[in-house]
């Protein structure tokens, strides 16, 4: 079997030389090659094909197994730190706070995995947009016959012989052997939206040898030039994988299946991003925390030991001041944060959600990268209007066209019309269309590139009307027309096509009516009548939704295959001006990813891209520190879908697309892309909620933990009081993940500055230092003696107290969700916040205080350190209105750090 790292331009089958299909066999030399015949394969040949070469399914993301699901959650940064910590504080017999922390990294691998079994459940629903089975001819041994039977597309063989019709899937790269009116639309490999001509003559495979336009590039039947470093895809006579019959038949024999497919080998050719937006920001924050926890163990230990010539003793105190600092819920309330996004995405939007950070992803995005085909547009012409030989509507023209689409359809024996004909038919009166009687036909073949109807003039008898409708081209050099019109008239049909529009000529001549069927040599002296314009259908719901993303912080580039014009079109169909359009050449021109970041930084459209090209415009974006999401729906869109931030396609997408994205969406809707960028921005949000509140009171906790344990006679907090107090907050914070974010946090991308969060943090962090010191002077006034050791158990009471009720505080203060002046209820999280403060006066009075070692405080202590903290939410007031200022962005400024 040939080497798979050749298999874009080779296929072995049998004892012969593998077919090259970047050369020009004729049909002969490659049924030859193959070991095959027009008459196709013998069952016995087909099934030992299948041995050798496998089947011929397309590759596929492969469903991760629980084990290696829990394995990959277990990357976390901070899970793997708080697995270490659990491992330490068993070591120390700090049984409580091991068996806690390990919980929650259970917990936290659980939760992640669930959202992703959920996405690969939902996943499965959307496959099987391959064709089931294909009309193969297959003989039962060499004598016989063949005959056609449906065979599974998972049993095609090289060497097979198939036959194409109207609506089929092309299920293997194949070579036409005999074919009528046939072409097939190759945008999900090329971006290409027009059907390409194919053809079973035994050209040479040049694309220079098709029919040229203005550029000198292949022209196609619109009149539009095919699009350059297309390569092997414009081939006349080679079909491939992925693309899709538009009109006409044709039979074909199978160069290459599977594995060794153009369509595989683009999926080979891709690969992930080291790390993504979610990634950087998150682990970024957490090797930063990290450092801290390595270092405040030993700084306990030391000064512990240097003051007061304490030992291992007070391990079990410094293993618990590093577990409170770690915001050790972080991977819970990410991954709740988050799965709750994405199941109710998934509810109400049709939205799955494959791989759960891709949603904060999603939400950090500032810049969108669209392909046009399938994701702007809605992969169909309509008409955009009929011009005479002046430039002028003309409603004729529109009329001749569709009777010629018409009777062509009906006498040439075409079983479907193509997307342009369609379109004709659409907005034709049946009436008219009827009111002729047809003769015969010749359908548009890919060397005239024009269809002829003959009908029966009305009132005139003895006499024929034929109507010629084809490219431009190709319908005025059969025109009776003096060279320097017929020269202005293609000037004409190019400005059109530049413009986006695909253009098509039309045609007439009164012939005397004979006995014979019509003839290419007939279509001579023919009496211009003018042209018929087609832009492409674009997606209702794209303009609106592109214009609410702008104003969201969103701006977006159209990375297309397609004309310059066609991409120019859509978008000023879609009310946005392009500006100076960019082409692949220009992109190759380019030094480096900073100099093509800085092409792109004012650059709308990319046009004339292959799939490579567009890879590398998102790949610059990303070096230039943008967050890019991709959206498309082709094999061609593989490298880009894996080279962005977030890769997205629609769920009508090539299989191997929708299996490599990490956000499939219902429909081909970019509304539907606008609710999850809500959505994850929303996520993203209480996110950041929950790293200000927890980081900023852990870090003052912390703080004031050190200085008291350096100053007291005593531990100013045993192990098992740090582990209670952190099993309150980390319970009442779980309440972030179902908060409502103020309206403000979703105006802007929600990205994660570790930097600005850690300055943030840090200056509240101190501010809360400052409040816990205020309490210490508050429990000096409220203890008899100067801090004794007979004043411990009243001091870890106080203080347990007032941390509980400062971080209740924090809570409300410093979140992103809708204020209470917004809203008649007051939300999870106040309600949350209040269980808090409750826990923290309440539980030292219980009978679960004595078995912590607290009690119940003096009367005098409660309106002390009610006064602390006034103060404390009128210090959080202000310093917050100061970050806002600063960051000129209300409401939202802490979300974004």
């Amino acid at each position: 079997m040939t080497d798979r790292t050749a298999a874009s331009r080779t296929t072995t089958a049998g004892p012969h030389a593998p077919v090259d299909r970047t050369a020009a066999p004729t049909t002969f030399a490659t049924l030859r090659a193959l070991d095959s015949s027009p008459r196709g394969l013998t069952e016995e040949a087909a099934a030992a094909r299948l041995v050798r070469h496998g089947p011929n399914t397309p590759p596929a993301r492969r469903a991760g197994s629980w084990p290696r699901r829990l394995a990959r959650s277990l990357r976390d940064p901070f899970t793997m730190v708080l697995f270490f910590l659990g491992l330490v504080s068993a070591t120390v017999a700090s049984w409580g706070t091991a068996c806690v922390i390990l919980v929650l990294v259970a917990v936290s691998c659980v939760l992640r995995s669930l959202g992703e079994h959920r996405a690969d459940r939902a996943l499965d629903l959307l496959r099987g947009r391959t064709a089931d089975t294909v009309s193969t001819r297959r003989r039962d041994d060499e004598a016989c016959e063949g005959r056609v039977r449906e065979v599974p597309v998972d049993d095609l063989v090289p060497g097979d012989v198939i036959l194409l019709g109207p609506g089929d899937l092309v299920p293997a790269d194949v070579r036409l052997l005999r074919s009528q009116g046939l072409s097939v639309h190759q945008a999900a490999l090329t971006g290409e939206s027009a059907p390409v001509d194919k053809s079973a003559n035994d050209l040479p495979t040049s694309g220079d040898n098709l029919p040229a336009s203005g550029n000198g590039l292949p022209a196609r039947a619109d009149g539009l030039p095919a699009a350059p470093g297309t390569g092997v895809f414009v081939q006349p006579r080679l079909c491939f994988q992925g693309s899709g019959v538009a009109s006409g038949s044709g039979t074909a024999v199978v160069l290459a299946t599977g594995a060794d497919t153009h369509f595989a080998a683009v999926h080979r050719a891709t690969g992930r991003p080291s790390t993504s937006a979610f990634d950087r920001s998150v682990h970024g924050l957490s090797w930063t925390l990290i450092r801290f926890l390595l270092i405040t163990p030993p700084l306990v230990l030391l000064a512990n030991a240097a003051l007061y010539g304490r030992g291992l003793e007070t391990l079990p105190f410094a293993v618990a001041v590093a577990v409170g600092l770690t915001p050790e819920m972080l991977p819970v309330v990410v991954t709740n944060c988050l799965a709750r996004g994405a199941a109710r995405l998934a509810r109400t939007h049709g939205v799955i959600v494959k791989r759960l950070p891709a949603l904060h992803d999603l939400g950090a995005a500032d810049v969108l990268c669209l392909d046009k085909t399938g994701t702007l547009t809605q992969d169909r012409p309509v008409l955009a209007r009929a011009l005479d030989a002046c430039g002028r509507e003309d409603p004729g023209v529109l009329h001749w066209a569709a009777v010629n689409s018409w009777w062509t359809l009906q006498l040439a024996e075409i079983p479907a019309p193509d997307a342009l004909d369609e379109a004709l038919l659409d907005v034709a009166d049946p009436d008219e269309l009827m009111a002729y009687d047809g003769v015969s036909a010749l359908p548009r073949d890919p060397g005239r590139r024009l269809s002829t109807a003959v009908l029966r003039t009305p009132g005139a008898l003895g006499s024929h009307t034929l109507v010629v409708k084809g490219a431009p081209e190709a319908v005025l050099e059969r025109c009776a027309l003096p060279a320097g019109q017929r020269a202005a008239l293609l000037a004409d049909a190019a400005r059109e096509a530049a413009s986006g529009l695909r253009v098509l000529a039309v045609a007439t001549a009164e012939r005397r009516a004979g006995a014979r069927p019509v003839a290419p040599a007939d279509e001579r002296g023919l009496t211009f009548r003018g042209f018929v314009t087609f832009t492409d259908a674009v997606q209702p719901s794209a303009g609106p939704a592109l214009a609410r993303l702008a104003e969201r912080g969103v701006t977006f580039k159209v990375l297309t295959g397609d004309h310059p014009g066609t991409a120019v079109r859509a978008c000023r169909d879609l009310g946005v001006e392009p500006g100076v359009v960019r082409t692949g050449a220009e992109i190759d021109a380019t030094a480096d990813d900073a100099e093509l970041a800085a092409l792109a930084r004012d650059t709308i459209v990319f046009a004339r891209c292959t799939p490579l090209h567009k890879a590398r415009v998102v790949t610059a974006l990303r070096s230039a520190g943008h967050t890019t999401g991709f959206l498309g729906d082709g094999v061609n869109d593989l490298p880009a879908l894996y080279a962005a931030d977030v890769g997205c396609c629609p769920q009508g997408a090539a299989d191997v697309a929708r299996e490599s994205a990490d956000v499939v969406l219902a429909t081909k809707d970019l509304a539907s892309l606008e609710h999850a960028v809500t959505a994850g921005r929303a996520s993203s949000a209480n996110i950041a909620s929950y790293l200000r509140v927890t980081l900023s009171s852990n870090l003052g906790n912390v703080i004031a933990m050190l200085v008291a344990g350096l100053l007291l006679p005593f531990l100013p907090m045993l192990p098992a009081q740090v582990l209670v107090q952190n099993l309150c907050f980390d319970a009442a914070q779980l309440s972030f993940a179902h908060d409502h974010p103020d309206p403000a946090a979703l105006r802007r991308p929600a990205v994660l500055r570790p930097r600005a969060l850690l300055r943030f943090v840090t200056g509240f962090g101190l501010l809360g230092a400052v409040a816990d010191f205020a309490t210490f002077a508050v429990l000096a006034v409220c203890l008899p003696g100067s801090f004794g050791l007979g004043d411990e158990v009243t001091f870890h009471s106080g203080w347990f107290t007032e941390n509980l009720l400062t971080q209740a505080l924090v809570m409300v203060m410093l979140r992103t969700g809708r204020r209470a002046v917004e809203s008649r209820t007051p939300g999870v999280v106040p309600w949350a916040a209040t269980a808090l403060a409750a826990t923290g006066v309440l539980l030292p009075l219980s009978p679960v205080g004595p078995l912590l070692g607290m009690s119940g405080m003096p009367a005098v202590y409660y309106p002390l350190v009610g006064a602390v903290l006034v103060g404390y939410a009128a210090a959080l007031f202000a310093l917050r209105g100061l970050v806002r200022r600063r960051a000129d962005l209300p409401d939202a400024a802490a979300a974004r750090g």
